[in-house]
């Protein structure tokens, strides 16, 4: 993980909060949010192929590990592979049975 890109990624941002005048400040965020939601579709499924490639490398990793190796939660590996998207709160409904 290049710490240094994330860093600056974070030291814009701040800049961008430290906007004196309201109205620009919000403009600025308001682009970044509307183009952090296109790269979040993109970044979400180079991840999502990546845990499946940690997966079934045949290294025997585990949910866990990947998790750790690529510094995510468990869940969201778990979410991976039982087909969740979305921000965690929208799961499908669980089908009722007709025990």
């Amino acid at each position: 993980m290049d710490d240094e890109e994330v860093r600056r990624v974070s030291d814009a941002l701040d800049a961008v909060e430290q906007i004196a005048d309201r109205e620009e400040r919000v403009r600025a965020q308001s682009k970044i949010m509307a183009e952090q939601v296109r790269r979040n579709k993109v970044w979400a499924q180079e991840r999502s192929e990546l845990i499946r490639e940690l997966w079934n490398d045949g290294n025997g990793l585990s949910y866990r590990q990947i998790a750790d190796r690529l510094g995510i939660k468990l869940s969201t590996v778990q979410d991976v592979f039982r087909g969740y998207k979305g921000s965690g709160t929208v799961r499908p409904k669980k089908e009722a049975s007709d025990g």
